[in-house]
């Protein structure tokens, strides 16, 4: 017959096994050497990084009709991956004109050179303090990078993003900038109403307290790039471009089909000439004759 004191053991293993079950797995060093792109997940209230085995590759030379603002992210990115000062960066406008193909470029071209991409939720933009420690001190330089953004006022993550483009504090990691992509300029709902607080002094327009709040956060990123609409013209070459790439060849029938397919969705933009190009190149339309 066992004695209290093994009961008792006995019992105490049973327990921490089924805590085992329900308790969130401890948290697991990062393989760096796995990707040079990395996603934030959660699973319950620990966050941790997940690579990315096969990230989206894009050249800076696909991204047509929107060369200034090309050669300022390349720039910076540059500046930063040498280890010199660069800045934040805000990509804000029209929808499909090449903002996050702009970052995943940058990857494709400084990877080899110690850059690093790590992609963030909105939703888990409260762990940035987590992830700025996570990187802190090594070699590698990361590209925090957070697409498609904008905030209501009640966002949590709308205050840990202020702070870690600002630093702390304890300062903030020498090795991590912030890439955001984001269809508002000033990543949050504008309203008429807000007109309405501006104050007239002295012949000059001050902006009421809810529009300072707002532009406060954009301000916090150092370089601004916008991003505007294609013209007709435009979006024939990035069409006739895409299909070159994908092994067709621009015949006669090519510019017509190109803009019936964006008459059909009311956009010229960058994304529907490669969907058109996938589709024109698919079906055989404009492909290549072989030999």
């Amino acid at each position: 017959m066992k004695d209290p004191l093994d009961r008792f053991l006995g019992r105490v293993d049973l327990l921490l096994d089924r805590l085992e079950k329900i308790l969130p797995a401890g948290a697991q060093p990062v393989d760096w050497s796995a990707a040079t792109a990395f996603r934030w997940r959660k699973r319950g209230e620990r966050g941790f990084l997940e690579p990315v085995r096969h990230p989206h590759t894009i050249a800076f030379a696909d991204l047509k009709d929107i060369d200034e603002q090309k050669r300022r992210v390349r720039e910076n990115t540059a500046q930063f991956v040498a280890g010199k000062p660069a800045n934040n960066v805000l990509l804000t406008g029209a929808r499909g004109t090449g903002k996050s193909s702009l970052v995943k470029a940058a990857l494709n071209e400084f990877a080899k050179k110690g850059l690093r991409l790590i992609e963030v939720d909105k939703s888990h933009l409260v762990d940035l303090p987590d992830i700025v420690d996570l990187v802190a001190g090594r070699r590698e330089r990361f590209i925090v990078f957070c697409d498609d953004l904008s905030f209501e006022a009640s966002d949590p993550g709308y205050k840990s993003l202020k702070v870690a483009l600002d630093g702390t504090i304890a300062g903030s990691a020498e090795n991590l900038l912030i890439y955001a992509t984001s269809n508002r300029r000033h990543l949050m709902p504008e309203f008429m109403g807000e007109n309405l607080e501006a104050k007239h002094r002295g012949g000059e327009i001050h902006p009421g307290e809810t529009t300072e709040e707002k532009i406060s956060l954009s301000e916090r990123f150092g370089l601004w790039l916008s991003f505007y609409p294609f013209d007709q013209d435009e979006y024939l070459d990035i069409a006739e471009h895409w299909v070159g790439v994908l092994g067709g060849r621009a015949d006669a029938a090519l510019k017509p089909a190109a803009l019936v397919w964006a008459l059909e969705r009311g956009s010229r933009s960058g994304r529907v000439a490669w969907q058109f190009a996938k589709d024109y190149v698919g079906r055989g339309t404009g492909a290549r004759a072989r030999k």
